[in-house]
């Protein structure tokens, strides 16, 4: 006869209707240096500047001065502790924070691959990198941006371990960034525009009249990461092997035949005096890691980025409501500085907008890749489907483009939008994930919580106040 048992053994928390529960292994010891784990957050940072810090701010800063400013702040401290959430869930088991939700409703995984897709297939963040690219050079941004897709798909499916081919690249433009950043504010940021930081919290607002509260809600949501991006955070952490996803093997190059990412069920470890150590040690690094480089690297390029716009074209009249103003920003730059430095900021720009669509076909093949093989295709190899899924994102972008949607500005806010919704989601389901599932011990505390519980709040009031102010444009209300 079956009797009742209460949950003792660390694995019993785990829902197991839909996936295996997790296995029991030692917590690997953690590094001594945080040096030694820098990559993820400089990921994070290096995908994120991209439309927010080249695009979004830097045009909120054209139009209103740096009165928004204080929201990029807001935005990546946001971020930052719904990153280290879904950290926690992958540093303790070894599976990404999307594989925890669908223990609770097989589905949710697919809600938000499908949502990052639908994100994403608007290759706003490519024909940005192609408009910058034909400052420079001419062309066509269409034809440019259609080249950009295919060696995308070509570097991505090319690259021995994937991983360590995205993180090179993003370290690349993020030194690429902070030269600009460090070249920017000796030679090209004028004494008004100094002077003029302290508006930033003395005239701190939220311009929804001149702008929208779609732009707003796009700038805020994107300042950092933003929408899927974060959530993939669990498989870069997972990659550079942080704690218990030392036990899973990386996604490889199907071309060179090497090892693939193991099935996406985890591992967890017992409570022991030895584990609970190397956790405080594990959680300490991964903290500094994300602050050192997502947050601050952020922040600055947006601050810099922002005080570069402003400098040079705040006030202009006739500027266009595009992302042309970059055209005019760097024509100014040209002027100030020299002939030498406009070019350099379109090149930058071009680089770095390209290194984030890199980034971004990346995350978004990898999410859907990680959920089809963990709970619909147990026996698929994850490689196969992440390749399969990379070079139809490709597909989808050059038709998307083809059929003349090549308007950058007009489908990055469509992405923000459908990024900021998935933040609210996902930060409810954080919390209910690190809080039931996890052992008492490593679980989230209460001031972590009351941080989601802000990104609950915060994203969905402006996705609700985006919808109704976007429906009665719709509709004409």
């Amino acid at each position: 006869m079956a009797t009742h048992r209460e949950p003792t053994d660390v694995t019993d928390r785990f829902p197991a209707k839909h996936l295996a529960r997790p296995q029991i292994r030692q917590l690997p010891e953690p590094p001594t240096s945080t040096w030694r784990i820098i990559g993820p957050g400089v990921i994070a940072a290096g995908v994120g500047l991209a439309s927010g810090e080249f695009i979004l701010f830097p045009y909120i800063a054209s139009q209103v001065g740096l009165v928004f400013v204080w929201a990029a702040l807001v935005g990546v401290v946001t971020q930052f502790f719904l990153n280290m959430e879904i950290e926690r869930y992958t540093l303790a088991t070894g599976e990404t924070a999307l594989t925890g939700f669908s223990r609770f409703w097989r589905h949710w995984g697919l809600v938000f691959a499908l949502l990052t897709y639908l994100a994403n297939i608007w290759p706003g963040w490519v024909t940005s990198s192609a408009s910058m690219v034909t400052y420079l050079w001419g062309g066509n941004v269409r034809w440019i941006a259609i080249g950009m897709l295919i060696v995308i798909g070509l570097i991505l499916t090319l690259a021995p371990i994937v991983y360590v081919a995205l993180e090179r690249a993003e370290m690349l433009k993020v030194a690429m960034v902070l030269v600009l950043v460090v070249v920017g504010a000796v030679f090209a940021i004028s004494a008004d525009a100094w002077s003029a930081v302290p508006q930033i919290i003395t005239e701190a607002s939220v311009p929804v009249e001149p702008l929208g509260f779609a732009l707003l809600l796009g700038a805020l949501a994107f300042a950092g990461a933003g929408g899927g991006q974060n959530l993939v955070q669990s498989n870069w952490i997972r990659d550079k092997q942080f704690g218990m996803g030392r036990y899973v093997p990386r996604i490889a190059s199907p071309v060179t035949g090497k090892p693939e990412a193991a099935p996406s069920t985890g591992f967890i470890f017992e409570p022991t005096p030895d584990n609970l150590s190397r956790w405080r040690s594990w959680w300490r690094l991964a903290n500094r890691e994300q602050a050192y480089t997502f947050v601050l690297i952020t922040f600055v390029s947006i601050l810099f980025t922002s005080l570069l716009a402003y400098s040079t074209v705040y006030g202009k009249p006739g500027l266009s409501n595009s992302i042309g103003f970059l055209r005019v920003e760097g024509e100014q730059l040209n002027a100030a500085v020299g002939g030498w430095f406009g070019a350099f900021f379109w090149f930058v720009g071009a680089f770095a907008l390209f290194a984030a669509a890199l980034g971004i076909v990346d995350y978004t093949s990898r999410l859907a890749a990680d959920v089809i093989k963990t709970a619909y295709a147990r026996q698929a190899k994850e490689s196969t489907l992440y390749f399969g899924l990379v070079w139809a994102l490709v597909l989808i972008g050059c038709i998307v483009l083809l059929a003349g949607l090549d308007q950058p500005l007009v489908l990055l806010v469509v992405s923000a939008c459908v990024g900021g919704l998935m933040m609210f989601i996902y930060s409810v389901l954080l919390i209910i994930l690190n809080r039931r599932v996890l052992p008492e011990q490593i679980r989230i505390t209460w001031p972590r919580m009351a941080a989601l519980g802000w990104s609950v709040g915060l994203f969905g009031v402006l996705s609700v106040l985006t919808i109704i102010t976007q429906g009665a444009k719709l509709f004409g209300g």
